[in-house]
């Protein structure tokens, strides 16, 4: 059956792209509430949570959406922000996991849905820190799912392939939809949240048409 009996969702990395589309979608669906705190420090994930548990209640519906990026060439990068890109990017989404399936698991019912990238499939040159956080992303999800759906929890890495859509970063007028639009990305979230458990998805990719994979 699909998954419409979910009441709360939690979204991890507050921002007013794709973060804002999530909101607004899952705000039609459940009562959604975006938080914004240090994903990356156990103190700070266990606190949200605990806040969570009296009010409006542990979240049904969990989204990590946190990541930290940083550029340049190899030998140039520094060090704590190569650590702190990991940290954001991944660490802290096996935090907010770890709290989420606590609090799921007793009930057998939950969806955890973590946003990837293009970069956790293939490494940019002089992208290597965020390669890294979003390998390790992936892999998480990957290792979840296949821990938590045989226990009830739907689990899936959404692959963002592509530049998102912004006020900052327009469609160009020559190329129509050659950016994703962050609502449209919103809608496959819902549709991975609605899908019947018979024919879950552990993964998902969303890229524009233009797009060359």
């Amino acid at each position: 059956m699909p998954n419409l009996d979910f009441k709360h969702a939690l979204i991890v990395g507050a921002g007013a792209g794709l973060s804002a589309s999530l909101a607004r979608a899952l705000a039609q669906e459940t009562r959604a509430r975006a938080f914004a705190c240090d994903a990356s420090k156990p103190s700070d994930v266990e606190r949200l949570f605990g806040e969570l548990d009296a009010v409006p209640g542990a979240p049904d519906i969990v989204i990590y959406n946190a990541s930290f990026r940083t550029r340049g060439p190899l030998i140039e990068l520094n060090p704590d922000d190569v650590e702190r890109s990991l940290a954001v990017t991944a660490f802290g989404a096996f935090l907010v996991a770890q709290q989420a399936a606590r609090r799921m698991l007793p009930k057998k019912a939950g969806a955890i849905l973590l946003t990837g990238a293009s970069a956790g499939v293939k490494g940019y040159a002089q992208s290597a820190p965020f390669a890294m956080g979003k390998f390790a992303l992936r892999g998480l999800a990957q290792s979840m799912a296949r821990e938590l759906h045989p226990q009830g929890i739907h689990v899936a890495h959404i692959v963002v392939d592509g530049g998102i859509r912004s006020a900052r970063r327009p469609v160009p007028p020559d190329k129509p939809d050659s950016l994703l639009d962050p609502d449209a990305i919103a809608d496959t979230y819902l549709h991975l949240i609605r899908q019947p458990r018979s024919a879950w998805s552990w993964e998902v990719e969303v890229r524009p048409w233009m797009e060359h994979f």
